[in-house]
């Protein structure tokens, strides 16, 4: 099987790693990639929200399937132009994919499907933004209706702070503050059948103890000992299939990955968002835990056969992923400065620690910083414990200048 990847971070790094694991594919491509998605698969330089360029691309490659990674590409049709060429391509429509291109879409489909989330107010005037501001109080949950990157929420105590983010945005969506744990379960689906991968948690804040601003995610784990036996199965049930029977239900079938950013609170599992694409960065503990071959278990979603699929085989070891970020993340970061360590990453951790590229670029022998999340350390063990040990071993032997990262990833989780 030849696969092409669209995306340059280090969940597209964390899906070709895995491909380039599979004994099923036999060429592995990635447009536009990063320094380290080069060294398990051929580059193309590609415009990624671009659905012409992105079919001709795959069909020059005489691709047998195309992984969409980043929600961008998605939410602008490229899955649509691929699938015009006729080449299988794995994720959801731009139609679909406005579950998470749309909070208040997503909202609407929610309602549709009876799935429980939180309570909300959809928003397009200062007198809207504060009546639904005064209506649930804080702490204030306010939410671009539209794509952020993950930087589109503000939960804040400060009501001035909450106004002044509602009245930056288009529209924007008010709801109420869900207490609770969150967790992060996505599931593989062809519209009709849904696979659950296995729960991970992520990391908004920027600082230890979940302080500072948010960001895309300074780092995640999988699995999680707090969580309850049936989680999978409950959510599975209650959120994840309904709603994909919902959008079948309106003519929108979804194809892909459906993400559900989900909250535990004290009256049941709420819906804090959808997303329509592998999340970053848990993908990078789920997929270092899945021993099923990805490349099948993709192609089946995109051709619609995912009834035939093998129950999931997953290992029985934890795995914690570090992010390491640039200088003045996430607000302008500093990039262009050099990466060193990486080779001493690969000869002493390896294979239960390993480093995966999100912001970085080659300047002949060197690597330099390109983004603001720059790199993802992640490290298998038998426990979170041992695994966070060896993810923060190889963080100690990267140098970059000015960058940060947090300490406490599955801290608490490890502790028990």
């Amino acid at each position: 099987m030849k696969v092409l990847v669209i995306g340059g971070g280090a969940r597209e790094h964390a899906l070709c790693r895995s491909l380039s694991l599979d004994p099923d594919v036999t060429a592995l491509h990635c447009a536009p990639g990063n320094a380290g998605i080069a060294e398990v698969a051929e580059l193309h330089p590609v415009d990624q929200l671009d659905g012409a360029a992105v079919a001709a691309l795959a069909e020059e490659l005489g691709a047998d399937l195309v992984v969409v990674g980043p929600e961008a590409p998605l939410v602008a049709g490229v899955a649509d132009a691929v699938r015009a060429a006729g080449i299988p391509v794995f994720g959801p429509s731009q139609e679909a994919a406005q579950l998470e291109g749309s909070k208040a879409f997503a909202k609407d489909v929610m309602a549709g499907a009876g799935v429980p989330t939180a309570r909300s107010y959809v928003c397009t005037t200062p007198e809207e933004i504060d009546e639904a501001l005064d209506a649930f109080g804080a702490p204030y949950v306010v939410k671009d209706d539209g794509l952020a990157a993950g930087k589109g929420v503000v939960v804040t105590e400060d009501v001035e702070q909450a106004r002044a983010h509602a009245l930056a945005c288009d529209r924007v969506v008010i709801e109420e503050f869900l207490d609770g744990p969150e967790v992060s379960l996505f599931a593989i689906t062809d519209g009709t059948t849904v696979l659950p991968l296995q729960p991970a948690q992520d990391f908004k804040r920027a600082l230890d103890g979940d302080e500072g601003p948010n960001t895309g995610g300074m780092g995640a784990y999988s699995p999680l000992p707090w969580a309850a036996p049936n989680l999978v199965e409950e959510v599975l049930a209650t959120v994840l299939q309904p709603t994909v029977d919902e959008l079948r239900r309106r003519g929108t079938p979804f194809s892909g990955l459906l993400y559900a950013g989900l909250a535990i609170t004290s009256r049941g599992i709420r819906v804090i968002e959808f997303n329509a694409r592998f999340g970053d960065p848990e993908t990078q503990v789920v997929l270092a835990r899945l021993r099923t071959p990805l490349a099948g278990l993709l192609l089946n979603s995109a051709n619609g056969t995912l009834a035939d699929q093998a129950p999931l085989v997953w290992r029985d070891e934890a795995a914690v992923t570090v992010v390491v970020a640039s200088h003045n993340y996430p607000d302008t970061p500093r990039t262009g400065d050099p990466i060193e360590g990486l080779a001493e990453v690969a000869e002493k951790d390896a294979p239960h620690a390993y480093v995966l590229h999100a912001g970085t670029k080659r300047d002949g022998d060197a690597v330099l910083s390109a983004g603001g999340r720059v790199l993802s350390v992640t490290a298998t063990g038998s426990d979170l414990t041992e695994a966070r040990e060896r993810a923060y071993a190889a963080v100690g032997r990267i140098r970059l200048d000015g960058s940060q990262h947090r300490t406490d990833i599955a801290e608490k989780a490890a502790r028990g």
